[in-house]
């Protein structure tokens, strides 16, 4: 045996070693996991004949997505002598979100910018890199940072979704293009930051940009030839056009009612843009829908309705794409409440009967435990606050909102907890089949809603349909403080039988790693602040931690060669929370970014450099100018256009440049070239003609001064 079941754990008795592959023991004892019992982790939803033991080679591990390793030889005791094998450096401090997979001796990761890298796995050689080459201008049609989540890898070929909507076949141990088609319209704001999935010979495939106005639909692809086999839109379209494709039929019947007044150019939103899993016994494809756009009901439609397939999960026919069931979280969605979040299957008994379910910790801030046959609800409790509910409704599997929340109707802000960045976000969860718990990365961050009372489209910015300008932080310095204090960040390890937390984990901050439980009783995750950890998966006890050097978003996986066991993590600063809240999202990192792959085994030597830890010290700003009603005028229009990736309030959160430091903004034709001529537009920064006019450019001009001069009196 090899690749962690050595002679040596063989040893110990067959009972035991047959427990340790199957990751079980506990789960088989006390009868709360059926399937994993029967023949092992993932066997019946989601083995994999062509795994090789040892490799991680999906994006969950295996297709149910339980990013649960049979591997032990790190385990709670040995964990202690955990330390670097080996390191490398990425070309891009942009946001890492990258789940690697280690294929035949290969690791495989993505970084931003959908670059891919091939390493010799245990020395961290790299073989080859692939740059697609995506347009810096395409950035500007991204919601949430230049990401990518990974690679899919069968049959000697790796699948790619590139930013810029491309899906692109590799040759496995050369990098060489195979083939590339492009799967969304180029002329619109779509993008792919999520990983394909790979299903009987089928690639699959969704896409982001609902909060631009586009309408979602999940793809599937031939793997050999690149070739169309079926599309499923998730929202009506137009009235009265079809779209010759296998959501047609469901959409007239059961969707298209449920939209009432939708305007012909209104996308509607419901973009596939992560999470998807397969059960082959049942052979169901589950796909996580995403929000309306725009948020505001009140525009996308008018006369109210549930808006289906927006925030729900549907189960199609891999084959045809032929719509089987669907369960709505948040019907009629208002809050960004997405159901693009991890999904995980597992066979559990509830109520002393055997359940083939579905879990998901959504957006909305509930937990989820669906049953997957049929989408009927099973139970949905609260893993963290929550104030836009007062619960779920058994009966009709429906939220029960409270009144106040929805605040188009009332014309009256609302301060919801979760906010749009949720409860959970993308960020996958782990389950451990020896504990029966699922590992959430939650997080608590609030966010106002107010209505748009002037709302109009933007061709290159979020149309939302609530105040941006509003809802902005003030410059006051006490209350930026009292809501970054509020900011929580936890792991809760939910038991989905009893229906509540077993445990739970306090962070600096919110927006932390992905997570990996292991068979050797671990788990494990990267934080925001910079640390990469080993807890105790039975009680959420550290067992060890490494100075990763910046914050970590990304998962880890787990993977053995050679007889040892390695754990892999990417490592970067990024994504939507700071490049959004900027200042706020310092709570939970201020540091340098430094991008990298590490890898980990017991009795690793590599070291890491020293890092530099000053950051460029802010230069005094210019001279403040502008009137008030100008300074107000740039306030609104940055809020508009510009604070979606230069931070709330011209607060960086360290992704970006920090603009009240910018030399440019102290030179009117200089701005200009930028931010409406579009100088930068190769490095991402477009200009931005089409929204905004000469005087509201020198307006955000003059509000980024203003903005940079309050904060230097201060410093």
């Amino acid at each position: 045996m090899e690749d962690g079941l050595t002679e040596h754990s063989l040893k110990r008795g067959d009972r035991k070693a047959l427990a340790i592959w199957m990751g079980v023991a506990m789960a088989c004892a006390t009868g709360m996991l059926l399937s994993a019992c029967k023949s092992g982790p993932d066997s019946t939803i989601g083995s994999l004949a062509q795994a090789k033991p040892g490799e991680w080679a999906r994006h969950g591990f295996g297709l149910s997505e339980q990013r649960f390793s049979p591997l032990e030889q790190i385990n709670t005791e040995t964990v202690k002598g955990l330390s670097l094998a080996w390191y490398a450096d990425l070309d891009t401090n942009r946001g890492q979100e990258s789940t690697p997979l280690m294929v035949d001796g290969i690791l495989y990761t993505t970084s931003a910018w959908s670059k891919v890298e091939a390493f010799e796995a245990i020395s961290g050689k790299l073989l080859w890199s692939f740059d697609p080459k995506v347009p810096g201008e395409a950035g500007v049609k991204g919601c949430c940072d230049v990401v990518n989540r990974g690679v899919a890898i069968e049959g000697g070929r790796v699948f790619l979704g590139s930013f810029d909507g491309r899906l692109i076949a590799l040759d496995a141990k050369t990098g060489k293009q195979l083939w590339s088609v492009q799967t969304v319209d180029p002329l619109q704001p779509y993008t792919i930051t999520g990983a394909p999935r790979l299903v009987k010979g089928k690639v699959l495939i969704g896409n982001g940009g609902a909060e631009y106005n586009v309408r979602g639909y999940v793809s599937a692809y031939d793997m050999e030839t690149g070739k169309l086999a079926w599309r499923f839109y998730t929202v009506p379209g137009k009235a009265g056009v079809k779209d010759g494709a296998a959501s047609d039929t469901i959409l007239e019947k059961l969707a298209g009612p449920t939209w009432k007044g939708k305007p012909d150019y209104v996308g509607g939103g419901g973009t596939v843009w992560d999470s998807m899993a397969y059960d082959p016994e049942l052979d169901l494809l589950y796909i996580g829908v995403g929000n309306a756009a725009p948020w505001n009901q009140a525009i996308r439609s008018p006369g109210g309705g549930d808006n289906l397939f927006v925030a729900s999960i549907v189960a199609l026919r891999p084959d045809t794409g032929e719509y089987v069931w669907h369960y709505q979280e948040t019907p009629g969605d208002q809050w960004d409440y997405t159901a693009t979040q991890h999904m995980i299957l597992a066979d559990l008994m509830i109520d002393g009967k055997p359940r083939k379910v579905l879990m998901q910790a959504p957006k909305n801030g509930f937990f989820y435990v669906i049953d997957r046959t049929n989408g009927a609800l099973i139970s949905a409790d609260g893993y963290v606050q929550q104030s836009w509910t007062t619960g779920v409704d058994p009966a009709t599997g429906r939220p029960k909102v409270v009144p106040d929340a929805y605040y188009a109707k009332t014309g009256k802000p609302w301060i919801s907890t979760p906010g749009f960045l949720g409860g959970h976000n993308w960020h996958p969860m782990a389950f451990s089949p020896q504990t029966g718990l699922v590992y959430i990365p939650a997080n608590e961050i609030a966010t106002p809603y107010i209505n748009d009372e002037n709302f109009k489209f933007r061709q290159q910015s979020a149309n939302l349909g609530i105040d941006l300008a509003k809802a902005t932080m003030p410059a006051d310095r006490n209350i930026v403080n009292a809501v970054k204090a509020g900011l929580k960040g936890r792991i809760v390890a939910w038991d989905p039988v009893k229906r509540s937390a077993a445990w739970t984990v306090e962070l600096g901050g919110p927006w932390n790693g992905g997570l990996l439980a292991t068979a050797g009783g671990l788990l494990f995750q990267g934080t925001a602040a910079g640390d990469f950890v080993a807890y105790n998966a039975r009680n959420g006890a550290k067992l060890w931690s490494f100075p990763a050097q910046s914050g970590i978003v990304a998962p880890p996986i787990t993977w053995s060669q050679g007889g040892k066991q390695y754990v892999s993590v990417v490592v970067g600063w990024g994504g939507v929370y700071p490049l959004l809240l900027g200042e706020l999202a310092k709570k939970s990192n201020d540091r340098p970014n430094r991008s990298r792959v590490l890898t980990f085994v017991i009795g690793g030597t590599a070291k890491l450099p020293e890092q530099d830890m000053n950051r460029m010290a802010m230069q005094e700003p210019p001279a403040p100018f502008g009137t008030p009603a100008q300074i107000e005028q740039g306030r609104i229009a940055y809020a508009q256009s510009c604070g979606g990736c230069h931070g709330d309030g011209v607060r960086s959160g360290g992704v970006l440049p920090e603009l009240r430091a910018s030399a440019v903004a102290g030179d009117s034709a200089a701005w200009r070239s930028v931010v409406i001529d579009g100088v930068l537009a190769a490095n991402g920064m477009v200009g931005f003609s089409k929204d905004l006019t000469i005087a509201d450019a020198e307006a955000v001009r003059a509000y980024v001064v203003a903005r940079a001069n309050e904060d230097w009196q201060k410093r």
